[in-house]
């Protein structure tokens, strides 16, 4: 099923490109999910074998799937993915709400690119769904991630028992966050 909405121009930031997932991008998808450190409150790094025979040609090529790229080259991922019903923290009756991931290399982390990558997406999403609340849900001990949440304007709703640790989940609403608004370096072009 084709969503409207998908997929997006790329999205230009003063450092950045957001963009469609493409072949080339195939070794750093590897990368990215083989990392220890990535996988630190992901439960852990998948076997880089698995990787290699699972992950397809191009990686990634599903609507809510951004790549984020910087001189060229992915450093990682953004992600606006249903959150599925039958996991505890929602803010609508009937679920799926959007819920915003992100995933950086270990040499793009502590640079302000998560912020910078995840900035220009809620303001694409807030084109893009008007009026749609966008969650977000991250282990209470990930103190990078929840300061993160906080930057960005998420709102905590609930905290829960999860995957073995503490969970802290949140919301963010467009129509509260102005700042949002396409301007202040974000610049849409097509691919």
């Amino acid at each position: 099923m084709t969503e409207p909405w998908w997929p997006p121009a790329a999205i230009r930031t003063e450092r950045l490109v957001l963009r469609a997932s493409q072949a080339r991008d195939r070794t750093a998808f590897i990368e990215l999910f083989a990392s220890p450190e990535v996988g630190t409150y992901l439960g852990g790094a998948r076997p880089r074998e698995e990787l290699e025979r699972a992950v397809p040609e191009v990686p990634g090529q599903r609507p809510g799937v951004f790549v984020v790229e910087r001189a060229g080259a992915m450093i990682g991922v953004i992600t606006l993915d249903p959150r599925d019903a039958a996991r505890p923290g929602h803010v609508r009756p009937e679920a799926g709400e959007a819920e915003l991931g992100y995933l950086l290399l270990p040499h793009a982390q502590r640079r302000g690119y998560a912020t910078e990558a995840c900035t220009a997406v809620l303001g694409w999403f807030a084109r893009a769904r008007p009026g749609e609340p966008l969650v977000l849900c991250t282990r209470t001990d990930n103190e990078p991630a929840m300061r993160l949440a906080a930057k960005l304007g998420f709102t905590e709703v609930t905290r829960f028992a999860e995957f073995g640790a503490q969970q802290w989940f949140g919301v963010w609403r467009p129509e509260s966050a102005s700042h949002f608004e396409l301007g202040g370096g974000e610049r849409r072009e097509s691919l």
